[in-house]
């Protein structure tokens, strides 16, 4: 069954047609999501970290992360890709079966701890090791953060997105590219599925999926915008109006 949804969820990144994921925190989010009709339901680290009570980054202890996870994917039937940041800390093969126990059948990786950079050769060597261990049951999106660190560089981001696709990633996630010549310009190149990240300013899905992008997430902007109103309606009570 979990072999069969990384299949579901691997067939969903079609570049021209991209897969929506409007990413989730909790149970109640997820199952809004997939109430919705979205094919597949994602997590956010950062959203999931704050809902626990701890900051992105790796703050979260991995067995709270990991339960979070398998939270989720009690209450859906379609499959859930999970942001496991940069694996905090775990052997690839112990990641892959630590995430396996939840249910979800894909992740995304990151290719930077602490604000730096990993070596692109050893995040590789990560990846591939990830892919060993899990066969085909996982669906890998491989984050490249050389837009978020330093000064960005397509040529990086292609190179770095190249390597990780030859590793056995499926999609490559170049997080913080948002300009409509370079998002075509990175997908002609780096020969992958690629996700980029939405946000106020980018070309809409539509225009995107032009542009030949096969995902699209949108990381903790959800949760943030659904935390911004909550307080909004805190603040009503304060007052004693009707948060209603």
């Amino acid at each position: 069954m979990t072999t069969d949804k990384a299949g579901v969820l691997r067939a969903l990144h079609v570049p021209g047609n991209p897969l929506i994921l409007p990413n989730v925190w909790d149970a109640a989010s997820a199952r809004a999501v997939g109430e919705a009709g979205f094919p597949a339901v994602a997590t956010g680290s950062a959203a999931v970290s704050q809902v626990l009570g701890y900051e992105d980054g790796e703050g979260t202890p991995v067995g709270e992360m990991m339960a979070a996870i398998a939270r989720i994917v009690r209450v859906v039937d379609v499959p859930v890709t999970a942001d496991i940041e940069r694996g905090y800390g775990l052997k690839p093969a112990e990641l892959v079966e630590r995430l396996a126990a939840t249910g979800a059948v894909g992740c995304n990786i990151e290719d930077s701890t602490a604000g730096t950079l990993v070596d692109p050769g050893e995040q590789a060597d990560f990846l591939a090791e990830m892919r060993s261990a899990a066969g085909h049951g996982l669906v890998i999106n491989a984050r490249v953060d050389v837009y978020l660190r330093g000064r960005p560089s397509r040529e990086e981001a292609v190179a770095r997105g190249r390597r990780y696709l030859e590793a056995g990633a499926d999609c490559v996630y170049p997080i913080g590219l948002g300009d409509e010549d370079e998002i075509k310009a990175l997908v002609s190149e780096v020969g992958g599925p690629v996700n980029i990240f939405f946000r106020s300013g980018l070309p809409a899905f539509e225009r995107l999926g032009e542009l030949g992008v096969a995902r699209i997430s949108f990381g903790g902007g959800l949760h943030r915008a659904t935390h911004v109103y909550t307080q909004s309606l805190i603040e009503k009570v304060k007052a004693g109006r009707s948060p209603y």
